[in-house]
């Protein structure tokens, strides 16, 4: 049969990933990424090491990115993107923008990583007040507020689960609950912390209840790569999404009000996964 009319396959422009060696959220990246677009994935050696600050300097080292990077574009993607946020904020504003010039002198194309993501898009919302989810330990969570407060970003209040491991099992459910108990003052916004942790579907039921743009690390990742090549990430009710002109204006006299931020309990231990 002959089926020289369809033509095609049409052109894709690519998005190239560098995430670590346990990132387990490919799906949910692609559920960001709109159709003419490709992400071409690729991951970071496997170190035995726990999740932890030590870990997240391992696997942000410059070579380690350059060899990432070095592989990604024989794809000939037009962007680069380092999925860890963790990876990104352990070596403070500098040592973000530092990486950002390694991936971008490997592959000689622009690219991002998740911090300094969340970072464009807090100034995209107007946020400098926010209220903070993270699946991590104390002290990684302590480092993430750190590399806030460099930024001059303000933290309200907080809540984290204390996980070493498999974070991309943690249930929607566990995600609302922690950011219920973060949301305790005048925050702008809400950010959930981790590019292992499942973010997608529960966006916009907490920006319902919360009245507060929510914005997670898949997300903002994916929508400031999209955004360096003319595109735009996709998500219904996902406020960091519309399309504006002024930063969103935020209602924080009527937030809902939990007691003070506590580490959530009941978590399995020998969980295995971060980012």
């Amino acid at each position: 049969m002959d089926i020289s009319f369809l033509g095609g396959p049409r052109p894709q422009r690519g998005v190239g990933v560098v995430a670590p060696f346990d990132f387990a959220l490919d799906r949910e990246l692609w559920r960001w990424t709109p159709d003419g677009v490709s992400l071409h994935l690729t991951r970071t050696p496997f170190v035995p090491v726990e999740v932890s600050l030590d870990l997240a300097r391992l696997v942000s080292e410059h070579e380690t990115l350059r060899d990432a990077v070095r592989a990604l574009i024989a794809v000939a993607p037009e962007v680069v993107a380092y999925a860890c946020t963790s990876g990104s904020f352990v070596g403070g504003v500098a040592g973000e923008r530092a990486m950002c010039e390694a991936m971008s002198q490997a592959g000689e194309l622009p690219s991002v990583t998740t911090s300094g993501a969340l970072l464009d898009a807090l100034g995209e919302i107007g946020a400098r007040r926010i209220a903070l989810v993270t699946p991590y330990t104390e002290s990684v969570t302590s480092s993430l507020e750190e590399y806030l407060a460099e930024a001059g970003i303000a933290v309200t209040g907080r809540a984290f689960l204390g996980l070493t491991r498999h974070i991309w099992k943690v249930p929607y459910r566990d995600v609302v609950d922690m950011a219920r108990q973060a949301v305790v003052g005048a925050a702008d916004c809400l950010f959930i912390s981790c590019t292992n942790l499942p973010t997608y579907d529960v966006i916009p039921q907490l920006e319902a209840e919360l009245r507060m743009p929510v914005i997670s690390a898949n997300q903002v990742t994916m929508w400031s790569a999209l955004r360096r090549i003319g595109s735009h990430a996709v998500g219904p009710y996902q406020q960091l999404l519309f399309e504006r002109t002024e930063p969103v204006e935020t209602d924080t006299q009527e937030q809902p009000r939990a007691q003070s931020p506590v580490q959530a309990q009941g978590q399995p231990e020998g969980q295995e996964g971060w980012a």
